[in-house]
């Protein structure tokens, strides 16, 4: 009898793709006279929730640990409050679904569906695509004159986006220079760390061009912290670089503008000398500080700034935000968000949601720094994977101190948060490359019982 002969192994298709498809999504324009509101990729998250439901009921397997569970399922105990307490039940629901689909359960999918570090660089690298894409199209914006309005001429940077979602490009424009830096200060071969340090510089044109103050503090520092993280040897070669790039891109591709320079001189000028975006914003700040003095607790509830912003309003506040340019016409833009993250979940949910949500993040803060630590002392594989990770994290808290969720950038949020979440949370031990979480050691750590028979039997 002639021996049985080793069947290959064939790698099946990862199960991240459909994360991939919804970052994908977000390529498509927009239509111009649209609200801003839920599109195409929030409809395809929910079904890559629904599709991560029915893997994990065919493999039969507990999906979560209890550290995962308690860390990711925080916010759900101050949503459901604040839901209860919401001045409908409509306003209640709507707003439930929302946070839980951005904080809970998308996170929650993609973690699961992340096996390895080749998965997660597979998805940091569709971010980076993405931030390509809208980049391009910002830029010709700006060259054509063919942008949303500012200070009186279309020349500003939206992407795909339109003119109601000024942020839409500058936020997948960070999160695409977030990854590249990551991939490019990690120890991956020559030539990713290559190719990922020219789409970083690359990425820079476009971000100046949005002419958004908070995506550039956010990404200066994150890009900071990134340096920090990865040593001082690979801090002072990169800072070189972004200093070189810099002197080109304003030196010789006279990048430097009047208005740019202006835009990037306001933001020192906040207190002195405010416009009146700025203006807006601190009132709309103090209205959310009001509200959850009248209920510090559990706020006025989701969905219940809009209703209670004027009683809490100085007469400073604006009618409303002008938006014109990129294939839209002229719009007056009402003001329903305080566009701080914080403040919002304060004003509508007190402080048990606040609580709830931002200890959510800093747990998650705190697990993936300890991961990257661990890469650094063992010099273990997937530092790369921590710097994007780390650095994900970072941006999008910073940015939430001027900004929050709405529009359909929004969904990306929710896939940086599951990215960080299975840096944090699943690859705790670090299996040799191309055998991570999804092997042997690593998903045993974020599964229960069912997960390590599961992992056993591979």
């Amino acid at each position: 009898m002639s021996p049985a002969l080793p069947v290959p192994r064939v790698r099946t298709l990862s199960p991240v793709l459909p994360v991939v498809a919804v970052v994908a999504l977000l390529a498509l324009p927009v239509s111009p006279g649209g609200e801003g509101g839920a599109g195409p990729a929030d409809a395809l998250s929910a079904l890559v929730v629904l599709f991560c439901a029915v893997r994990l009921l065919r493999q039969r397997r507990r999906p979560l640990s209890r550290t995962a569970a308690v860390v990711l399922g925080l916010p759900v105990a101050g949503l459901a409050l604040a839901a209860m307490g919401a001045s409908s039940p409509g306003a209640g629901i709507g707003g439930l679904g929302r946070y839980l689909q951005v904080f809970v359960l998308v996170p929650v999918a993609v973690l699961l569906l992340i096996r390895d570090r080749s998965d997660f660089r597979l998805l940091a690298w569709s971010f980076v695509g993405l931030a390509g894409w809208q980049g391009a199209v910002g830029v010709h914006q700006y060259v054509t004159g063919t942008g949303a309005s500012y200070q009186g001429e279309e020349i500003r940077a939206v992407g795909t986006f339109g003119a109601q979602d000024v942020m839409g490009m500058a936020t997948v424009v960070s999160f695409g220079l977030v990854c590249a830096a990551g991939l490019a200060l990690g120890r991956s071969p020559v030539r990713q760390r290559a190719v990922a340090t020219a789409c970083a510089l690359g990425l820079l044109l476009p971000l100046a061009l949005s002419f958004s103050r908070g995506a550039w503090i956010a990404t200066a520092v994150t890009c900071s912290a990134q340096l920090a993280l990865a040593g001082l040897r690979r801090a002072l070669k990169a800072g070189a670089v972004v200093v070189a790039a810099g002197v080109v891109l304003v030196g010789g591709f006279g990048v430097g503008t009047a208005m740019l320079q202006e835009r990037i001189s306001s933001i020192t000028q906040v207190a002195d000398a405010p416009d009146q975006s700025v203006t807006d914003r601190y009132t709309m700040w103090a209205a959310a500080a009001g509200m959850w003095r009248e209920q510090p607790l559990t706020g006025v509830g989701l969905k219940g700034f809009p209703e209670h912003r004027d009683a809490h309003a100085s007469l400073a506040l604006s009618a409303g935000s002008d938006t014109e340019g990129a294939g839209a016409g002229y719009r007056k833009q009402p003001l329903l968000s305080p566009h701080n993250m914080y403040l919002l979940i304060l004003g509508e949910q007190g402080l048990i949601g606040l609580l709830a949500l931002a200890g959510s993040w800093l747990a998650l803060l705190v697990c993936a720094l300890r991961g990257l630590l661990r890469a650094h002392r063992h010099r273990a594989p997937g530092l790369d994977c921590a710097l994007v990770a780390c650095g994900l994290l970072v941006w999008q808290l910073t940015d939430f101190l001027y900004a929050d969720i709405g529009g359909p950038s929004t969904v990306l949020t929710a896939v940086v948060l599951g990215l960080a979440a299975w840096w944090a949370l699943a690859a705790g031990e670090e299996a040799p490359e191309g055998e991570g979480p999804a092997g042997r050691t690593g998903r045993a750590e974020v599964l229960g019982s069912g997960g390590r028979e599961e992992a056993l039997g591979r």
